[in-house]
């Protein structure tokens, strides 16, 4: 078992989550329950992920549940594009985000390999 506290995977993915907070209250309202309600869910995903395979008993395991936080994080970068490419967030403000999001999935796939 790892401690969670100790992975900067986690902790980048715990700072992308509340950007992501801080960006989506700029949407629309009537996204709040379509794309934007999306959004979240998969910005929460990744760390949450990371967390469960932290908590499992082998390495094996953890593998897997980082491939499930790697999904999540191109599920949302694809949402944050998308949001882009609808004017529904200005490109500056979401860049940044993707940016992070990213350097999380290369951070992801290195600590694959390695376990």
């Amino acid at each position: 078992m790892h401690k969670i506290e100790d992975l900067k995977i986690w902790k980048k993915s715990i700072k992308l989550a509340k950007t992501v907070y801080l960006i989506t209250s700029e949407l629309p309202s009537d996204e709040k329950y379509g794309l934007n309600s999306q959004i979240k869910r998969s910005a929460i995903s990744i760390p949450s992920n990371i967390a469960e395979g932290a908590g499992r008993n082998s390495n094996k395991e953890f593998k897997y549940f980082l491939s499930v936080a790697n999904g999540s994080a191109y599920e949302l970068q694809t949402q944050l594009i998308l949001s882009i490419e609808l004017n529904l967030i200005a490109k500056e403000k979401v860049n940044p985000v993707i940016e992070l999001c990213i350097e999380i999935q290369k951070m992801n796939y290195s600590f694959q390999q390695k376990l």
